[in-house]
């Protein structure tokens, strides 16, 4: 009989064709800091720091002890929190959604966002993917066996995507493309030209689009972020993906939805057909709450944020770091001094200053040269943090 430790065990192909979690190790190095005793400022995740209103709390309280709640959920979610998507959009952005046939529920947003490649690429696919974006899409389209096509994010193009530089031999493979605004990891919105010339390149070259709208919620400067579905034609040629993690401090409950193209939302539903038996009622009461009850949280957490940024931008100013205020999301994109990369720029901060950035790279080979700053913590820390950083004599 073989010992545990010398049977065979393989594993599949998918999951080697993974891609490596980056900031998995960013956490391993600021948790190994904290275990030597320093006091570490960590800038470097998206892990929302404030907590869900009191309203929503009280009312997965609620729901909890229903009983109705205690058995298994429809499998595609209740009709009630798709309703309560369907209201927000129409509220917010003046877009109608058919709850029964345009909304899907997710387990939090970073599901949908894998779930759509296995749903639209075939093995020999091509996937448009930001380049800096949210590593997870990367995720999906290794799962699906596709190819990724990267569309470089440049501060001359105001971090927008040139379509016009794809080449068209990628474009006759490409059946999906990601689309992230306001944008993780650059922090800049897009107009509404940019959605108007992406439904017309997808209508043209028939890709999907996927918009990743996590930061919907979260614009500055009077400003308020554009949803794809506002373009005529949008509904056509794609969905967009809303989580309740940033917009009502819900990162934890892993509550979601995708929204827009009929057909997209159904083969989302099929696929998590065969993957859950959906979300826990309580939560999803809990989530519909939070969408159709008082907004009032919103616009204040957009405002703390807005502080957040105003105070980390002065005193990066002072110290002599300077870069373009963040147009939205609670992330700050910075460019690092000449004569560095990212990560080891990133590496000088944590063991010189204590303070734990996202380098560029993590997001893709077009990040290289910047790191991303989180406006995850309070102003005084955030000001700390910049003054720990100037000391360095850095700038």
């Amino acid at each position: 009989m073989l010992t545990p430790s010398r049977f065979p065990i393989a594993a599949a192909n998918r999951l080697r064709a993974l891609p490596e979690q980056f900031f998995a190790g960013l956490v391993q190095k600021a948790n190994r800091r904290i275990a030597d005793g320093h006091d570490v400022i960590n800038l470097g995740q998206g892990n929302p720091d404030r907590p869900t209103p009191d309203h929503i709390v009280r009312k997965m309280q609620e729901a909890a002890a229903n009983p109705s709640f205690h058995r298994y959920p429809p499998f595609d979610g209740y009709l009630f929190l798709k309703e309560a998507a369907a209201i927000r959009y129409r509220e917010d952005y003046g877009v109608e959604l058919d709850p029964q046939t345009e909304v899907a529920v997710l387990f939090g947003g970073k599901t949908g966002l894998v779930e759509i490649s296995q749903c639209l690429l075939n093995p020999g696919d091509v996937c448009l993917v930001p380049d800096p974006g949210y590593p997870d899409y990367w995720s999906g389209v290794a799962l699906a066996d596709a190819e990724m096509v990267f569309m470089p994010l440049l501060e001359q193009n105001h971090f927008l995507p040139d379509y016009s530089a794809l080449a068209p031999s990628d474009l006759q493979r490409a059946k999906l493309m990601f689309i992230n605004y306001p944008n993780n990891p650059t922090a800049v919105c897009a107009p509404p030209s940019f959605y108007e010339d992406t439904v017309r390149f997808a209508e043209k070259h028939g890709i999907v689009v996927a918009s990743d709208f996590a930061y919907g919620a979260i614009g500055f400067d009077g400003k308020k972020p554009v949803s794809f579905l506002q373009t005529p034609g949008a509904k056509e040629v794609g969905v967009e993906f809303y989580t309740l993690s940033k917009t009502y401090n819900m990162a934890g409950w892993r509550v979601a939805f995708a929204v827009g193209n009929a057909e997209v939302i159904r083969l989302i539903n099929l696929i998590q057909d065969h993957y859950y038996v959906s979300l826990f009622g309580a939560v999803q009461a809990a989530a519909a709450e939070a969408l159709t009850g008082p907004q009032q949280c919103v616009t204040e957490l957009a405002s703390v944020y807005e502080s957040r940024r105003n105070a980390l931008f002065s005193s990066l100013q002072q110290i002599g770091w300077h870069a373009k205020p963040s147009q939205g999301s609670f992330f700050a994109w910075l460019p690092v001094p000449q004569g560095f990369q990212s990560s080891e720029f990133a590496d000088k901060l944590l063991q010189e200053a204590n303070v734990v950035v996202a380098p560029g790279i993590g997001f893709g080979r077009s990040g290289e040269g910047y790191v991303r700053l989180g406006l995850l913590t309070s102003e005084e820390r955030l000001q700390e943090a910049a003054e720990r950083i100037g000391r360095l004599h850095l700038f």
